[in-house]
């Protein structure tokens, strides 16, 4: 895994806003491991560009403190097929003209599954950080790409300990599967204090007030009318007792057109304080760039998301989640920590925050290893691996 130069090549690929948090560690953790003097790794990052929006993708380079991308394929939107034929294809010429000796690949997008099959066609090295993550659901595309990428890659790196079982149990050898921890987390815990700093409450009228955070975005409860209408009743029912911020996601926003549910939202133009927000009707907004959004949760009364990403971040910071679905890949926020499924049930969605308001939150505790250095250990793996090779 070294080339004749002494240096060791690795390609890290971000694709979408999940993945931006996942890469930022580790380009630190490799620069602190180049400051060291140990043998060095040169990182070139790919964005495949399969988030476009610039509050999508962007902001989150800025607050994150990645560096602009080596490489940007400008992939955008698009069917499953269409988008993953075009990052294999775009992903395969840089491959070919870098040749580097490790692509790192993280989450469970698209690009994800696409650029570890181009790599491995090639008999390039695959690392895979979020190994193991299985909702058993086959109808999420999301399940698809994790399949495969895991059966694809050389290192599997995962979060929990349910992620080892299921990878052991589907025939991967041990020595592959690595524990190392959510490195969601690392970036979580490093930009706490500075998102907590920022005046995302003042600008939004929330100082002191209890609210409810929405994230939602995932095909089977947008573009599914019956499934997005049930969601909407339960998220304006809870609009009835706090104000519900709902940072709307591009594919949701083209969705509530399609479908007429407009009359649900208020749409803010921009992030500017109301005296009241109006009962039974969702505070709608562009989406939050990561600092803004982490302070949103952070000092949310509770969080109702379809998103496996914020199930772990709720957990860490001891936030009450409600996960608008009836499957979950992250089990260890249903054991240990904040989590409870509600799916699209309307009442269930109401009565969860009843409970959490009413005081009766459920004891939860954020798991051992997800302690902010899971890319210290990622990188260290793959370095000794270097060394070896």
């Amino acid at each position: 895994m070294v080339n004749e130069t002494g240096v060791s090549k690795w390609i890290l690929v971000a694709a979408a806003r999940p993945n931006f948090m996942k890469i930022a560690p580790l380009m630190r953790a490799i620069a602190n491991h180049n400051e060291k003097g140990n043998g060095p790794v040169r990182p070139l990052l790919v964005h495949t560009g399969q988030h476009y929006d610039a509050n999508m993708s962007d902001a989150f380079f800025r607050d994150l403190n990645l560096p602009e991308p080596d490489v940007h394929l400008g992939i955008g939107s698009g069917t499953h097929g269409e988008q993953t034929g075009r990052v294999i294809i775009e992903f395969e010429k840089i491959l070919l003209r870098e040749t580097p000796d490790l692509v790192i690949v993280v989450g469970d997008v698209n690009s994800t599954m696409a650029c570890a099959l181009a790599a491995v066609k090639l008999h390039i090295p695959v690392a895979h950080v979020e190994a193991g993550l299985r909702s058993f659901d086959r109808t999420m595309p999301e399940e698809i790409n994790r399949i495969v990428t895991d059966a694809v890659s050389d290192y599997l790196f995962t979060p929990s300990p349910d992620g080892d079982e299921h990878l052991l149990r589907e025939g991967i050898p041990r020595e592959k599967i690595h524990l190392v921890g959510d490195i969601m987390v690392d970036s979580l815990l490093a930009s706490l204090e500075i998102a907590k700093e920022r005046p995302t409450l003042d600008r939004l009228g929330l100082k002191g007030r209890p609210y409810a955070l929405v994230t939602l975005h995932r095909p089977a409860n947008v573009d599914d009318k019956r499934s997005f209408t049930r969601i909407l009743r339960g998220l304006t029912g809870v609009a009835e007792k706090i104000p519900v911020i709902f940072p709307v996601h591009p594919r949701t926003r083209k969705q509530v057109g399609a479908f007429g549910l407009e009359s649900h939202f208020i749409f803010h133009k921009e992030e500017r304080p109301l005296p009241r927000f109006p009962k039974s009707v969702l505070q709608a907004y562009q989406p939050f760039g990561y600092l803004d959004f982490l302070n949103l949760m952070a000092h949310a009364a509770v969080v109702l998301t379809d998103s496996g990403g914020i199930q772990e971040e709720t957990t860490v910071l001891g936030v009450p989640c409600v996960t608008l679905r009836d499957t979950t890949e992250r089990p260890i926020t249903l054991t240990e920590g904040t989590n409870v499924l509600v799916h699209d049930d309307p009442d269930r969605i109401v009565a969860e925050v009843d409970r959490v308001l009413s005081g009766r939150r459920r004891k939860s505790r954020c798991p051992a290893i997800w302690d902010g250095h899971t890319a210290e250990r990622i990188v260290g793996i793959l370095t000794a691996a270097t060394a070896t090779a």
